[in-house]
């Protein structure tokens, strides 16, 4: 397989360049149903996808599987704008965390990946626990800030309005330091995926 670079970054203390993968969490019919800015979070991670494939950056669809998204059911099949490609990895979880009780880190070690770069639903969930997990695992960190999103609530409710729940923790991970990590927060216009001189 063909080792790429993400904006050819090195990673910190070492010579060696960042082997990437794309993780593409929980984006399914039931969760995609009920999305903030679903279209557009779906069409950036397409475009984040069609982009690591041609640069040979391998993609880890990460299925979320329970009450109300049964294995099998249409509702946990992954929609079908970023469904996984024959060969692509898939890993199925039971909790936020996308390593808890999966085979998520064994399938990136394999890949030799050192950095993951974190897209999908929900924002506060899913997705922040994922990035943070892979913190702890030891990887490189990019948080891609319009291609991940949170459910459409209410605006008298405790939670924050979607959009604010966005920007809040895009502006967490800017400011978050984590041993030994590098953690990028960028926009997917700027996620630029290179083949390695």
């Amino acid at each position: 397989m063909t080792r790429t670079v993400l904006d050819s970054v090195q990673p910190l203390g070492g010579s060696l360049p960042h082997l990437s993968a794309l993780l593409v969490i929980d984006m399914q019919n039931a969760t995609v149903a009920m999305a903030h800015r679903a279209a557009e979070t779906v069409a950036a991670i397409a475009g984040l996808r069609e982009s690591a494939k041609a640069a040979g950056v391998p993609v880890v669809t990460i299925q979320d599987q329970g009450n109300g998204m049964e294995a099998g059911t249409e509702a946990w099949r992954v929609v079908p704008e970023l469904a996984p490609a024959d060969g692509e990895s898939v890993v199925h979880k039971t909790s936020p965390d996308s390593f808890l009780d999966t085979d998520l880190d064994k399938t990136l070690k394999t890949l030799s990946v050192t950095e993951v770069i974190v897209t999908g639903f929900a924002t506060e969930i899913c997705v922040d626990t994922t990035a943070r997990s892979a913190l702890s695992h030891r990887y490189d960190l990019v948080v891609v800030t319009d291609a991940h999103t949170t459910s459409v609530r209410p605006d008298n409710g405790d939670y924050a309005p979607p959009d604010a729940s966005i920007a809040h923790h895009n502006e967490i991970f800017r400011h978050l330091t984590f041993p030994g990590r590098m953690i990028r927060v960028l926009p997917a216009s700027e996620v630029a995926f290179a083949a390695p001189g």
